[in-house]
């Protein structure tokens, strides 16, 4: 949710997200739909650079092919700033979204996002018709930044929700994403919304390994992880209402946006919940199994696979 700078630094960011969308080429995921051999078109899924998104970008993509795309899966193209650009200048289609970060990554922080998520997704379909984008029905899973320690950690400075952390931040390391100093939901809003300082901050990867590594072996003490994903550590209560409800939402080209595509992607997120997001992960991240099989298996208990 950073505002971009313009000047060279731009098109140092702009190069850098086409190489990126060109590298992802090589490790796409494409398949043909099989109704009986008469495609409806061809469309792109990207994905944000971790895990669940990745796996809830293949459902999408899982049940379009079912009903009879084309379709090519780019993940872990980046942080939202490499795959909302993407997404405008059409190199893909559509990506799953969060409806409160969405919103308030395309309003530019307008504080617009609640806890209301029809009334979010309102906004940020306001937010995204200029820019022949759209948002479609957001599903009933909800995930959203959370911030975690270790028992230890909250043993030692008595830890139990995000106020406590403010009286001793200062000997605290924070780890995330390299974006998380400039985002209203990360550490900038824990400073502007609860005053933490902390000592320092880490740049690690999304609520990853990277950061779940780090913070058990007390590289870091807090970590920014999501609320669907942090097992074996410490959720610190959100006492001051920082973080919106984020409900998945697909948020998709205008002109891709045709009813054939509303349909199926809808009853996808009306289908897919909280605890599935939970679930999703934890095969994933902790049993190590293939986010494309994940999703296929998800698609084949819900109804979404070919037949």
């Amino acid at each position: 949710m950073r505002v971009r700078t313009r000047s060279l630094t731009t098109l140092t960011a702009g190069l850098l997200a086409l190489a990126v969308v060109a590298a992802a080429c090589g490790k796409d995921k494409t398949s043909t739909g099989s109704e009986g051999g008469a495609q409806k078109g061809t469309l792109t899924v990207g994905s944000t650079n971790f895990t669940e998104n990745t796996i809830v970008a293949n459902i999408y993509a899982g049940a379009l092919r079912t009903d009879g795309w084309t379709v090519n899966v780019r993940p872990n193209l980046g942080s939202r700033e490499v795959v909302a650009p993407a997404l405008q200048r059409g190199d893909i289609d559509l990506y799953p979204g969060y409806a409160a970060t969405d919103l308030e990554f395309w309003n530019n922080n307008a504080g617009q996002a609640t806890s209301d998520a029809k009334a979010t997704v309102d906004k940020l379909k306001a937010a995204l018709a200029p820019k022949n984008l759209t948002a479609l029905d957001p599903a009933p899973a909800v995930d959203q930044n959370a911030f975690a320690v270790t028992q230890a950690t909250a043993d030692k400075y008595k830890l139990k929700k995000l106020s406590d952390v403010t009286a001793v931040a200062g000997q605290l390391t924070l780890g995330g994403p390299s974006e998380c100093p400039t985002r209203p939901f990360c550490a900038k809003g824990l400073e502007d919304k609860y005053g933490i300082k902390f000592k320092s901050f880490k740049p690690l990867d999304a609520g990853g390994p990277l950061t779940k590594t780090a913070l058990r072996n007390g590289d870091i003490d807090v970590a920014l992880l999501f609320s669907s994903d942090s097992k074996g550590f410490v959720l610190l209560e959100d006492d001051k209402k920082l973080q919106n409800a984020d409900a998945v939402v697909p948020v998709i080209r205008t002109d891709k946006a045709t009813d054939d595509v509303k349909t199926v992607l809808n009853k996808v997120s009306a289908a897919l919940t909280t605890d599935d997001l939970s679930a999703l992960n934890e095969r994933a991240n902790v049993n190590k199994e293939d986010p494309d099989k994940v999703a296929e298996s998800w698609l084949s208990s819900h109804g979404f696979a070919k037949k």
